[in-house]
Order: structure tokens, then C-alpha cells, then sequence
């Protein structure tokens, strides 16, 4: 058996490319006596968004204002002069349009179940429905908190769940 000199994939003797990354075996191929010293895989880091330390401390109340009041950054363009506060104001509008949905989904439902419960006399099964939903705006609450915190501290880290999307570019 040979190895891979370019990905380290054990392929088999007589194979022309290796069936991981398609590298052409001739030149590349290395016997299982030098493998370990010829292939040495790399590790990167995981990449993570670095803070200027200085911009952070001078625009966290703009970036915390992007979470309570999403718009105030942008239409004072802040977010085009420092990527902390355009970090924070991506999350904070991410949040909004995230929150907005749940609203319209919360709105429907909560429609749909009081002409079908309220009709039919369950004013019980309503009030402990209609509850629940309510307290799931609490997930709501808690991001923008989570959020508020994040750009207190000077950090940019993404916001559970909702972090990972970009609306500012």
C-alpha cells in the first residue's frame, strides 16, 4: 500500500490517482515506510473575528444602541466607519428581521387558534397556549441581552442560533 503525497489517503498499489483528492500518483506516491514523515497535515486555527481593541472601546455605545434600536447606526453611517459597530449593528438587524418573522408566525397562529378555541368555548387550552407563545418572546429578550453584553464587553462574537447570517455587507 502507498500513501498520498499531497492529501496522505492510503491508496492501493497500481492506482494512477488518489481517490480522496484526485492528485496524480506517480511523483506523489510515498511508501508506508516514509508516509509519516512526508505527509504532516495542517491545523489551522478556527477563524475567528478580531477585534481592534481601540475601536471597540471607542464605539460600544453605538454598538450597543445597534441592538436596541437597529437603525440608529445605520442611519448615522457608524457602521461604515468601524467593523465593530458594524458587526454589532448586522447582528442587531439579523435580530429585528428574525424577531419580525416570529412575530407575523406568531401573529397567525395565535389568529387561527382563537377563531378555532375562542368558537368552541376552550378558554383554558387558549390562555395556557397563548402563554407559552407568549413567553417564547423571552428567546427574543435573551439574544438581545446576549447581544448587548457582547458589545459591552468589546467582543464580536455571532449571537446563538441567528449569528451566523449577514445582512450588512
Amino acid at each position: 500500500m502507498a500513501y498520498c503525497g499531497k492529501c496522505g489517503e492510503q491508496v492501493k498499489d497500481g492506482v494512477k490517482f488518489c481517490p480522496s483528492c484526485g492528485q496524480v500518483l506517480d511523483a506523489n506516491t510515498t511508501s508506508a515506510s516514509n508516509a509519516q514523515n512526508e505527509y504532516r497535515p495542517t491545523y489551522q486555527q478556527p477563524v475567528r473575528t478580531q477585534t481592534n481593541e481601540a475601536d471597540a472601546q471607542a464605539n460600544k455605545t453605538m454598538a450597543i444602541l445597534a441592538y436596541i434600536i437597529f437603525f440608529i447606526p445605520l442611519i448615522t453611517g457608524a457602521h461604515n466607519t468601524s467593523p465593530f459597530v458594524k458587526y454589532h449593528t448586522n447582528q442587531g438587524t439579523v435580530l429585528f428581521i428574525a424577531s419580525l418573522a416570529y412575530g407575523v408566525v406568531y401573529w397567525i397562529i395565535t389568529s387561527i387558534l382563537a377563531s378555532i378555541l375562542l368558537n368552541s368555548g376552550s378558554w383554558g387550552l387558549w390562555s395556557v397556549l397563548t402563554t407559552i407563545f407568549g413567553l417564547t418572546w423571552l428567546v427574543v429578550v435573551a439574544l438581545c441581552i446576549i447581544g448587548i453584553v457582547n458589545a459591552a464587553s468589546g467582543q464580536m462574537k455571532p449571537l446563538p442560533v441567528i449569528g451566523k447570517f449577514t445582512v450588512i455587507r
